[in-house]
C-alpha cells in the first residue's frame, strides 16, 4: 500500500506530556497554517490542522509527538506535510500506549490520514500497525472536522484487536532460524536485495536488557528499533566502513513500520498462530 504522502527530512518534538501550543508553533508551524496553498482550487476545503487538534483535544486526545518536513520551496513551508501522534487522556503513561497517528498537509499532497499505532516507553519508539487494521482517510471536502473526529474513534475501536495480536506475538517463542529469517526479510526491505551493509545478527541484537527475550513481539521490536534508529557499523558494497542511517523521513518511517508489522504477522501465521 503506497501512502499518499512523501516526506523528506523533518523537524520534530516528543515529550512525555501533552505538547504545548508554543512547542507546536516552534517545531511544526504548518499545523497552524492560516490558509491553503495558492495552488489549491475553490473546491478544496481548508481547515487548519490546529482546528482539528482543538476539537480532538476536547474529545480527550492529546499530542505527544509532532513533526513536519523541511521543504526547498519556501512558499510551501507553512503548508507542508506534518504528523501528530495522539493519546487518550487516561492512557498517557504506560509501557505500551495506543496512539492515533494523524497525517496531513495543506498543499494538496495529502488528505487527512489516521493510523493506529503503539508507543513503547522503554525505547521511546513509535510503532505503526499494519494494513490489517486499516486506516482512515478524509479528503479536504465537506465536513472535515466531524469526519476526522469520527475517524479518530474508528481508529480507537481497533485497539482491542491490536492488543490481541500483540499478546499472541508475545506468547510465541521464535527459534534462531526464524529470527534470522525475519531479520533477513527486514534487511531486504530496508536496503534492497543486492547488498545489505549490516548483518541479520546486528539488527537482532538488543539495545537494553528488557529486549533480550526471544518471543516474536520482542524480536520484532529489536529489528524495528535497530533499522529505524540506525547507527550500526557496517560495510558498503565497495568494502568501506559505514554506519547505517536513521530513518528520519515521515513517509519512510510509516512505510518501514507498517512493512515490519506485516512481516511479524506473516511469521506468526507461518508458525501456526
Amino acid at each position: 500500500m503506497k501512502l499518499i504522502s512523501r516526506f523528506g527530512r523533518v523537524n520534530q518534538i516528543r515529550r512525555d506530556r501533552p505538547l504545548t501550543r508554543e512547542e507546536l508553533i516552534s517545531h511544526v508551524p504548518s499545523v497552524f497554517s492560516g490558509e491553503k496553498h495558492e495552488s489549491r482550487s475553490e473546491r478544496y476545503t481548508y481547515i487548519p490542522t490546529i482546528t482539528l487538534l482543538d476539537n480532538l483535544q476536547r474529545e480527550g486526545f492529546q499530542p505527544f509527538f509532532a513533526c513536519q518536513t523541511r521543504v526547498r520551496d519556501l512558499s510551501k513551508r507553512e503548508h507542508t506535510k506534518h504528523m501528530l501522534r495522539l493519546r487518550r487522556e487516561g492512557q498517557i503513561t504506560g509501557k505500551q500506549v495506543p496512539e492515533i497517528i494523524l497525517l496531513n498537509s495543506h498543499d494538496g499532497s495529502s488528505s487527512y490520514q489516521m493510523l493506529p499505532g503503539i508507543f513503547r516507553a522503554v525505547c521511546q519508539n513509535g510503532l505503526i500497525c499494519g494494513e490489517s487494521f486499516g486506516e482512515v482517510r478524509v479528503p479536504h471536502k465537506g465536513d472535515v472536522v466531524e469526519k476526522v473526529i469520527e475517524g479518530a474513534y474508528e481508529v480507537l475501536s481497533v485497539f482491542d484487536r491490536v492488543e490481541e495480536k500483540r499478546d499472541a506475538m508475545q506468547s510465541l517463542q521464535l527459534p534462531s532460524p526464524a529470527q534470522h529469517a525475519l531479520a533477513k526479510a527486514a534487511l531486504t526491505y530496508r536496503f534492497g536485495e543486492e547488498y545489505q551493509p549490516v548483518t541479520e545478527s546486528q539488527i537482532l541484537a538488543p539495545r537494553r536488557w528488557q529486549d533480550e527475550s526471544d518471543d516474536l513481539w520482542t524480536t520484532y521490536q529489536r529489528i524495528q528499533e535497530n533499522l529505524l534508529k540506525g547507527g550500526l557499523s557496517g560495510r558498503t558494497a565497495q568494502g568501506k566502513r559505514t554506519h547505517t542511517r536513521a530513518v528520519n523521513g515521515i513517509d519512510g518511517d510509516v512505510k518501514l513500520n507498517r512493512a515490519l508489522w506485516v512481516m511479524a504477522e506473516n511469521m506468526m501465521n507461518l508458525l501456526g498462530r
